[in-house]
């Protein structure tokens, strides 16, 4: 190597170490702004396994918003049931590594442990066929589980459309709705075919703070209760008006996002990766939503987040794989593609 070629190769790796090092202190700003405040959330709805290509993997929307907002760092109380099955025991034991109480997790020894089948198409977007009845259709919750609820301070509910289609989790959905009237409700619509109807959908609607659907169902909704729309910011503004919601939230898959948070609407686009597949990526987005909605962060901001954390377990397999608020910080950062390329 030539004299002059290699004061510009040493050149070349001093810039790379100081554009790391200005990185990795970017990343630890970024860590910073979205680190937040502690909430205590109930999730309530289906545990079960994800069958695709024969091989089965641990999901369930509520299910999966609950380990996505645990690694956000969030005290979260799962509320299902499971069969006295194999299945069953390796949820349960799932759930007590990942550090999410099965204390709300009820063991049913008349239904199996709930599963689906998926199919995956060309884009790595989903398609479900449930098998029910399942366990999950068939939750309880004690006395005692009732007042520790209570004891804890709750900010927020979640739930989705498909369990509320068993009477028994409607009327304890309700019931716990009921019981903590200062939690906000964090709707997550999640339409699953003949897992849905008009009355239910109002229904659900009435009872949420905050409301989450994809553009799909946007389309959906609107022809099954006659609202026409022009636009997506229309869509949000009208049914946050007619529902009394905070916050509507339109995921966009590859195109990001469309939020309304108050009076704020912002269009947020998305981030391109190699999906790996988009099973649970939707519930991850749910549950950046959540934390950035709880920390009262500006409307621009929370979609923003909530892309970053759908797109980062988009681009990995299964529902809920291993992802850091570290990873989310620096999606986006020079430091993160230098890393990986």
């Amino acid at each position: 190597m030539r004299s002059g070629d290699l004061l510009a190769f040493r050149y070349e790796c001093k810039s790379r170490v100081i554009l790391c090092q200005l990185d990795a202190e970017s990343v630890q700003w970024q860590l910073g702004r979205l680190s937040g405040d502690t909430v205590k959330v109930i999730s309530i709805g289906e545990v079960l396994w994800d069958v695709i290509g024969g091989k089965e993997h641990l999901g369930g929307a509520p299910f999966n918003f609950a380990a996505h907002l645990l690694r956000l760092e969030h005290d979260v109380f799962f509320v299902s049931a499971v069969g006295a099955d194999d299945r069953g025991k390796r949820i349960l034991h799932r759930m007590e590594k990942m550090g999410l109480s099965t204390r709300f997790v009820r063991e049913d020894p008349e239904h199996g442990t709930g599963i689906v089948s998926v199919t995956l198409s060309g884009g790595g977007q989903p398609h479900f066929v449930l098998h029910r009845p399942a366990a999950y259709d068939f939750p309880q919750l004690t006395d005692e589980d009732y007042d520790f609820l209570l004891s804890q301070s709750l900010d927020w509910i979640y739930f989705g459309t498909l369990l509320q289609m068993s009477s028994i989790a409607w009327e304890l959905t309700k019931e716990i709705l009921a019981t903590v009237p200062t939690a906000r409700r964090f709707y997550d619509v999640n339409l699953r075919a003949n897992s849905y109807t008009p009355e239910l959908l109002r229904e659900l609607m009435q009872l949420a703070t905050v409301m989450k659907l994809n553009d799909v169902e946007v389309e959906e909704i609107s022809k099954m209760l006659g609202t026409p729309f022009s636009s997506l910011e229309q869509f949000c503004r009208q049914y946050a008006a007619d529902f009394n919601l905070e916050a509507v939230c339109v995921t966009r898959g590859s195109k990001g996002c469309a939020l309304l948070h108050g009076d704020e609407y912002v269009e947020s686009p998305g981030y391109q990766i190699k999906v790996a597949d988009t099973v649970g990526a939707g519930d991850a987005f749910a549950a950046g939503l959540l934390h950035g909605i709880g920390n009262e962060w500006p409307a621009e901001k929370i979609a923003d987040f909530a892309n970053r954390v759908g797109a980062l377990v988009a681009s990995r397999a299964g529902a809920i794989p291993a992802w850091t608020l570290d990873e989310v910080a620096a999606f986006d950062s020079q430091s993160y593609r230098l890393e990986r390329a």
